[in-house]
């Protein structure tokens, strides 16, 4: 067995010696590069094996790799068909003319097949170094673009001036000129799916500009801009066509908006794809919304057991109107599919009316609203309470005559869920108020109105502790009785530098007691509306917030940015 690849095992800390040399027999055995299979296996930490991996072998190591101002002379120098398919990153032009050298790093020195075809294809002479997988994936990304070897394909063997390209020129054709061509547009979009998929990304937007066709991804409720290969405006038609015919959408048609679909299928799970194409003055825009068919339940929502115990009690009733408020894209449909699934029992009928049905729950009779057939929020709904249902969802409550409807079907006995478009729980009630609906109808019909908002989970494996002195307790408002400690954002490979990996919901729940109810009927002002609701419990989300911050889940600058403060009780 090569000790070369054991020894910096043992310095990195590995502690399953036995099975790593199984590995590495059986990349041998299979006449693999034993570098990937050593990485996949987990039996070592990436970054500190190759770091004495690259010592062993007197290679410079590089702990971070800056994109240069001028990225054009790396890519010329290495093209993106060498660099993707060998997993060879062009970091430096050295020396003068003339002279010049490339200095190229990797994370597998062991691979014959990319130091060959880096002899062979790269004009400049090579100064090897080293780099973890992880940060030369990411650098590579970012100096190609997604998707950068399929496009140059594509391009390869045309001859045309990209200065003098008309952009209103009908090019949706293009993808049916050649069939080599065809085949690499589709596969260039489905990496641009891919890469968000993989990224965790809810939303893609592809964007024309006057000189560019520009690419983001929705992360973790922030739009990142992603890189994209040069030129990429010379296909911006035959992308977004190809885009529209996987929607089932009308390629023909550019000046109005249209929406579709698309259902894929990515490592097992089925993807749901919403597609919505904007007419601008650049050419169509498009948005993709990508929504996993993923399992619904209330631990899903890691609720803190004060509010975990509200939401149970209230998940036992048999009538009345639970109401979710917030903006949107505030997670209020995770916590509606979170709540049917709790209560979805054989022995219960749920029925929806969604606009549109975002994810498809077993047992639940589920209705898109289609509003150019009449098929409304109101008319739906109307129907259905002839149905014999048990729980009715609303997607949402957008207008007088669907709040009375709702209200008519909890005072019959059913248990309706829907959302409102609020700032916080009590802005619920004036909202309900002010569309029309009589305030003694909200007091006798709600039983709850929870608002929420999301904010960003801290990355488990970069967080760092602050300090937090009881002075500052004070001044944000965070109990200096509550347990916990603090932490910062830090950044690492594994969340892309930004410090967090995923979201959370935090919540405030007002109840309606009989109390409420009385002063609700009674148009009560609003503060002293809101001071019962104290007496009967209510915790404002900032407090929330403050259980998830002193927990280590996300930073006191999430809460602060999600939160507003003009509320008493901080």
């Amino acid at each position: 067995m090569n000790p070369l690849l054991i020894d910096p095992a043992l310095r990195s800390g590995c502690e399953n010696i036995p099975e790593l040399k199984d590995v590495l027999a059986s990349a041998a055995q299979s006449q693999r590069s034993p570098i990937d299979d050593v990485l996949d296996a987990g039996l070592v930490d990436e970054e500190r094996y190759m770091r004495e991996l690259a010592h062993d072998l007197d290679l410079e190591w590089l702990v971070s790799i800056p994109l240069p101002d001028e990225p054009m002379p790396l890519r010329e120098a290495c093209g993106p068909s060498v660099a993707l398919k060998h997993r060879l990153l062009p970091v430096e032009i050295t020396g003068e003319d003339g002279e010049q050298r490339l200095k190229l790093a990797t994370f597998d020195p062991f691979n014959l097949i990319a130091r060959q075809a880096a002899a062979q294809e790269l004009e400049l002479p090579v100064d090897w170094c080293m780099v973890s997988r992880k940060r030369l994936y990411e650098a590579l990304r970012r100096l190609y673009g997604v998707g950068a070897d399929t496009f140059e394909k594509i391009l390869e063997g045309r001859d045309f001036d990209y200065d003098a390209i008309d952009v209103g020129e009908d090019e949706a054709n293009i993808i049916d000129q050649d069939e080599d061509e065809e085949a690499s547009v589709v596969k260039f979009v489905n990496q641009i799916i891919r890469e968000a998929l993989d990224q965790r990304a809810t939303d893609i937007h592809v964007e024309p500009l006057a000189t560019n066709l520009q690419i983001r991804y929705r992360i973790d409720g922030r739009l990142i801009e992603i890189a994209v290969p040069e030129n990429i405006k010379a296909l911006q038609s035959s992308v977004i066509a190809r885009l529209k015919i996987m929607a089932h959408l009308d390629i023909a048609e550019r000046r109005v908006p249209q929406d579709g679909r698309i259902n894929l299928q990515f490592e097992g799970q089925t993807i749901d794809v919403r597609v919505a194409t904007v007419p601008t003055v650049e050419g169509e825009s498009v948005s993709l919304r990508l929504l996993n068919q993923e399992k619904f339940n209330l631990a899903k929502l890691q609720l803190e057991p004060f509010v975990q115990k509200k939401i149970e009690s209230l998940l036992e009733l048999s009538n009345g109107i639970i109401l979710i408020t917030g903006p949107t894209g505030s997670g209020k449909s995770t916590s509606l599919y979170s709540f049917l699934s709790e209560v979805n029992h054989p022995e219960r009928r749920i029925v929806t009316v969604e606009d549109p049905v975002e994810n498809k729950l077993s047992g639940v009779m589920q209705i898109a609203v289609k509003s150019e057939i009449g098929l409304t929020f109101a008319n739906a709904l109307r129907s259905i309470l002839r149905a014999d249902p048990n729980i009715v969802m609303i997607g949402e409550i957008r207008d007088l005559e669907t709040a009375e409807i709702a209200i008519r079907a909890s005072l019959t006995g059913h248990l309706v869920f829907s959302t409102l478009h609020t700032n916080d729980a009590m802005g619920g009630i004036s909202r309900l108020v002010d569309m029309g609906v009589e305030p003694f109808l909200v007091s006798a019909a709600v039983r709850a109105f929870l608002a929420q908002r999301l904010v960003r989970r801290l990355c488990p494996h970069c967080k760092s502790p602050r300090e937090i002195s009881d002075q500052d307790k004070s001044d944000l408002g965070i109990p200096l009785d509550l347990p916990g400690e603090a932490f910062n954002a830090t950044g690492c490979d594994r969340c892309r530098g930004t410090g967090f990996s995923g979201r959370l919901a935090i919540y405030e729940v007002v109840l309606i007691t009989s109390a409420m109810q009385e002063l609700v009927a009674h148009s009560a002002p609003s503060s002293k509306i809101r001071e019962q609701a104290f007496r009967d419990g209510y915790v404002p989300m900032r407090s929330y917030g403050w259980h998830k911050a002193m927990q280590g889940v996300t930073t006191i600058e999430e809460v602060l940015s999600a939160t507003s403060s003009d509320f008493d009780g901080t």
